[in-house]
């Protein structure tokens, strides 16, 4: 494998790493990135492409985990969580009460997405429709004059399950899961921050799983010619989406969505240009 391979593996790591946790949808602009290098590689098959991608999304997932990893032990620290029952914590139950809805529509839908959803026109109909509710999410933000839940740990039960089923949306590819999720918070009275530390965290669990169903699936596909290539794009994604995700977490209550809104809007002019 020439050294030239490794570059777009390092490149296609930072577009994972930079748009996966971002509201601005990996999917769309991996579709960019997709038919310009992954296909026009002869050993890289579809398959062998498809486990790449999962390759690089496990090393954003990895990057979360770092950042939350203190938030994740809390959670699963039983003894921790008896202790501390007086004060408001953000509970694993919550999280999973939040994974339920977009959980079993997409094990009940996972053929028909992969069918018929997965193609350019709907991703741009994904990020437009995306960009609209995020821009709805930050008018009634404004607007709101009941206490807004600032934290995390201030999150109920109610809003959890109702920030699952707007999860939902993000089946839709181009609609960015994080981009639904935190829109669904902020209407909900949350945080922006509040709203995405819970998207974050939710997303781990979820990724993981989807992740490793598909490497199970592709696992077949694996050569020794191609790790280097897999090794290095998961690297790139780690080290970018630990970037992206703690300066992300400091903007976010600042810019609000608007100005990913507008980018998302902007990405959709880039892919009809490309594309058609």
């Amino acid at each position: 494998m020439d050294i030239f391979m490794l570059v777009k593996a390092i490149i296609l790591g930072m577009v994972e790493g930079l748009t996966e946790f971002a509201p601005v949808s990996s999917t769309g602009h991996m579709i960019i990135v997709d038919d310009m290098w992954l296909q026009s590689e002869v050993f890289l098959t579809k398959y062998v492409a498809n486990t790449f991608k999962v390759m690089i999304q496990l090393g954003s997932i990895l990057a979360v985990v770092i950042i939350f990893r203190h938030r994740f032990i809390e959670m699963l620290n039983w003894k921790t969580n008896k202790s501390n029952k007086d004060k408001p914590r953000l509970k694993l139950s919550q999280v999973i009460v939040g994974l339920i809805p977009a959980g079993v529509l997409g094990l009940l839908f996972e053929d028909y997405i992969d069918e018929y959803l997965f193609s350019i026109n709907t991703v741009l109909i994904g990020l437009v429709v995306g960009a609209v509710l995020m821009i709805i999410a930050d008018i009634i933000s404004k607007r709101a004059t009941s206490q807004q839940v600032e934290t995390d740990d201030q999150i109920t039960y109610r809003q959890a399950l109702m920030i699952g089923f707007i999860q939902c949306l993000s089946l839709w590819p181009g609609f960015s899961r994080s981009g639904s999720t935190i829109s669904g918070g902020v209407m909900l009275g949350m945080s922006h921050r509040a709203a995405a530390d819970f998207t974050f965290i939710m997303a781990v669990p979820i990724m993981l799983g989807a992740s490793f169903l598909s490497l199970l699936k592709n696992l077949q596909y694996f050569s020794l010619e191609i790790i280097p290539f897999f090794v290095v794009g998961f690297v790139s994604a780690f080290i970018f989406a630990f970037i992206s995700i703690q300066f992300f977490l400091k903007l976010i209550n600042k810019i609000k969505l608007v100005p990913f809104a507008i980018y998302r809007i902007l990405l959709v002019a880039v892919i009809y240009v490309v594309y058609f």
